[in-house]
């Protein structure tokens, strides 16, 4: 048994170092063509460098608040809790789970990537990461204009679509 462990954990050391090189290698990559773009161009990339900028501006609040989430996580929650509510044998409690969270979640959905990457490697389910996805189209502070311009029908028709849909394609994922 404690033979592997040993090697689950070699392996899993090995994945995150192949990993990390090829984030350097495509941060490398990004930088050396910016580079040469700016040799040819130098005004088009002085205003990508602006945009990239102000994206990276919007994106610092959510990804502070997504790395402080994580910490509370990770101290709070075990692994063994995030299977129990979230894991293979979650059941119905982990769809609503999902998309009660999802709908919830606010910001660019690339900054709650690394949170749901860790549930995942902690016992989430794949579906019940997709159904996640899939229902952050729902936007709270977004209701209200959409039942003033659509009507309160199309309002409920569309939400219990998307839930619908965000279940189906989570069972979809986790076939594939």
């Amino acid at each position: 048994m404690t033979m592997k462990k040993e090697a689950w954990k070699s392996d899993v050391q090995a994945k995150q170092k192949k990993s990390t090189k090829g984030r350097i290698y495509f941060l490398l990559a990004v930088v050396m063509v910016y580079m040469f773009l700016a040799f040819f161009e130098p005004q088009k990339t002085l205003r990508a460098f602006i945009v990239f900028g102000k994206i990276l501006l919007q994106v610092i609040p959510v990804l502070i608040f997504v790395i402080v989430l994580m910490a509370v996580l990770d101290y709070f929650l075990k692994p063994q809790k995030i299977k129990k509510y979230l894991g293979e044998e979650s059941g119905i409690k982990g769809w609503i789970i999902a998309i009660a969270f999802g709908i919830i979640s606010h910001g660019s959905v690339y900054a709650w990537f690394p949170l749901l990457k860790e549930l995942k490697d902690q016992g989430m389910r794949e579906g019940l990461v997709a159904a996640f996805i899939y229902n952050r189209a729902i936007k709270i502070p977004f209701i209200p204009l959409m039942i003033y311009y659509f009507g309160f029908k199309f309002f409920v028709v569309v939400t219990l679509y998307m839930i619908v849909a965000s279940v189906i394609e989570g069972l979809l994922i986790e076939r594939i």
